[in-house]
């Protein structure tokens, strides 16, 4: 095929007591995702346990039973599994449901488990479970490490093998939407809404809906004006409003199962509805009226900022725009608008406060983003599991809503909400194993199965991928289990720690580079002089803590009381300032790198010893990126130190080395 499986290897397996199960199979129904379940169960049973899995015409008769129920209690994509008298019955009120019972069984064999007297019901935790494909027509991918485009060449739209296989991976985690084309709309991509690609737009639909994923186009505000050659693209101007309700007739009558469309405006250069003196909300609910009678839905992004601003104003901050863009316009949204709101109020940094937009908006639609692409964590070339960071931002207890956690509001509350949930910045390309670097695949993985069930822990996750990936040996699952959990603390000690973020390159954002950020042309980003460093966002600076509901105004404005993780992002403070730990931060700058290189290299030790229990080709294409890792941690751990103690001119209390 030349790419690989990833989680879905199969290894072969002989446990006889699961045998009479996977010796038949009967579908209820001839839906096409019943289809694509029935196929994924046959395929499973053939590469694992070597037997070739009959239908049966008869329920009494089958090993397992794919069975739709009404009133079942799942929902459609919910599931419910059921071992009964030496049958195992997957029962959904959907045909979703049943696929992704389908690979819940599948996902039980892989890890070896006994089938006799399981019960197990399963409930999606949010209603859109998203992957963002930051793909250009051209093949190229922004900010993508692993490859070209799968998905788009030389302006053409790529439908074969290789899709089926990606829709398969996706699919076996429970992602249920998929946008193929970058948030910044180039070239030709805006031509996605005509007729230009409409055959093979449906045929790629028609794909993803065989395994439960809805189409989604990101979408170019200033679209009237290059496709049709009006004069603007006003929201509130009428030959505007018309222009899109039938663009979007034709397109839906093309493309009748299309999701919706993903639209960032106002930012880096992207038109929207800013230029006309309009608000986000003039702009999302033109486009929302225009989806609504085909049930679609506009995810619209709050990466709302001006990137030429002069931050020597020290009341200009970055991390306030989305808040102060968002929140005067809550409840001014359609319900089929939803906000689409990073993690942190920034970029995807190694560490930043949760955004504080989530929980302040009580009557709209509110839908996490994070970032699979390691654009500020290591770009796919440094292992980073970032699985455990979306988990401390789902259980963040958003201050100011009832102490509600950000899950609670992104799940939509219990409220039946549809247009809300979780979507990622995908880490995916036309490398032979999917992500650049073999262990990256885990975030991939552990979104989709976060996304689907928020309840399960990163242990449990990172478990479950490696034995997909690698098998059931318990060195291995213990060594790459080891090597997950230790990388993203160490990435954060060798590069940002403390808070402070972007001392990277300008433009690629690879490599250390302390005064890099390229959009602060005025100074530093983080502040530093020869006396302190960071930036003050308490009331007495740019006042961004306050955004904050109580205890967490109180407590990020308080130099004493923030967390020591966060101070810098908080607080501009002296080098001689001490920490909770009682190290001043000075010290605590040089330690970290120290540390963090040194964990680098501890990692690709661990990683060498599994030679000769991985497969020599993935061990060697592994190896290669642990050694430009130990050395890249090393540079950073050295241009750092070097900064900051000619910036301090403090000496290190250990005495070690600092060029």
């Amino acid at each position: 095929m030349g790419w690989e499986q990833a989680w879905l290897t199969y290894r072969k397996q002989n446990n006889r007591n699961w045998e009479p199960y996977f010796g038949s199979i009967y579908a209820d129904g001839e839906g096409k995702v019943i289809k694509t379940a029935s196929k994924e169960l046959k395929r499973a049973a053939r590469e694992i346990l070597g037997r070739e899995m009959k239908d049966s015409g008869q329920e009494e008769h089958a090993g397992i039973i794919l069975k739709l129920v009404p009133d079942l209690g799942t929902g459609t994509e919910g599931f419910h599994i059921k071992e009964r008298n030496g049958q195992i019955y997957v029962m959904s009120e959907g045909e979703p449901g049943l696929l992704y019972g389908s690979f819940s069984c599948i996902r039980r064999l892989q890890m070896e488990e006994e089938f006799q007297g399981f019960d197990k019901k399963e409930i999606p935790s949010n209603p859109l479970r998203m992957l963002n494909h930051w793909d250009n027509m051209d093949g190229s991918i922004e900010r993508g490490y692993s490859g070209n485009s799968f998905f788009f060449k030389d302006q053409r739209i790529l439908v074969n093998e290789r899709t089926v296989e990606y829709a398969r991976l996706a699919a076996s985690v429970g992602i249920n939407g998929v946008v193929i084309n970058n948030v910044n709309v180039k070239g030709n991509a805006t031509r996605l809404l005509d007729e230009t690609y409409g055959k093979e737009l449906k045929e790629l639909a028609d794909l993803l809906e065989a395994y439960g994923i809805r189409l989604f186009l990101s979408l170019n505000f200033a679209a009237p004006m290059e496709l049709s050659g009006l004069s603007g693209a006003d929201p509130l101007q009428e030959d505007v409003r018309e222009w899109w309700k039938m663009t979007m007739a034709r397109l839906y009558q093309r493309i009748p199962g299309l999701g919706g469309f993903l639209v960032k405006a106002d930012s880096e250069g992207r038109p929207g509805p800013f230029t006309y003196g309009r608000t986000h909300a003039d702009g999302a609910n033109m486009l929302a009226e225009a989806v609504q009678p085909y049930g679609g839905v506009i995810i619209w992004r709050c990466f709302v900022y001006n990137c030429m601003q002069d931050w020597r104003d020290k009341k200009t901050d970055r991390a306030r725009s989305g808040y102060d863009h968002f929140k005067p316009l809550d409840g001014a949204f359609r319900d089929n608008v939803v906000l689409q709101i990073k993690n942190g109020p920034m970029d995807f940094q190694v560490r930043e406060p949760v955004s504080p937009l989530f929980g302040a908006m009580e009557h709209t639609n509110e839908m996490l983003e994070v970032q699979l692409a390691q654009e500020y964590t290591g770009q796919q070339r440094h292992v980073c599991y970032l699985i455990p960071m979306i988990k401390e931002v789902l259980e963040f207890r958003c201050g100011g809503l009832g102490r509600k956690r950000v899950r609670d509001v992104i799940s939509g509350g219990g409220k039946g909400q549809r247009c809300c949930g979780m979507a990622a910045v995908a880490n995916t390309g036309n490398d032979e194993n999917w992500t650049g670097h073999d262990l990256a695949a885990a975030n991939w993985y552990g979104f989709g199965r976060l996304s689907f069930q928020m309840d399960l822990s990163p242990e449990e996750i990172a478990k479950e991928w490696i034995v997909g990936t690698f098998g059931t040996d318990r060195k291995v699952m213990d060594t790459i289990k080891k090597i997950l959990f230790m990388s993203w603390p160490a990435y954060e000690k060798y590069t940002s720690p403390l808070g402070i973020g972007w001392m990277v390159n300008p433009g690629h954002h690879y490599g250390p580079n302390v005064d890099g950020y390229e959009y602060d042309r005025w100074g530093t980003y983080h502040r530093a002089d020869h006396l302190g460093i960071g930036i003050d966002r308490s009331e007495k600076g740019t006042g961004y803590a306050l955004q904050y509901g109580e205890p967490y105004a109180s407590i990020y404005g308080d130099m004493k009381a923030c967390p020591d993780e966060l101070l810098l992002f908080f607080h501009h403070v002296p080098y001689v300032h001490r920490l909770k730990s009682g190290k001043t931060v000075i010290q605590h700058i040089y330690d970290s790198h120290f540390e963090g290189a040194q964990e680098a290299k501890e990692m690709a030790a661990c990683w060498e010893s599994l030679k000769g229990k991985i497969p020599d080709f993935i061990f060697e294409r592994v190896k290669k990126r642990f050694d430009h890792q130990k050395e890249h941690a090393e540079e950073w751990r050295d241009q750092i130190n070097s900064y900051f103690f000619r910036k301090s001119m403090i000496e290190d209390e250990k005495h070690r080395i600092i060029y």
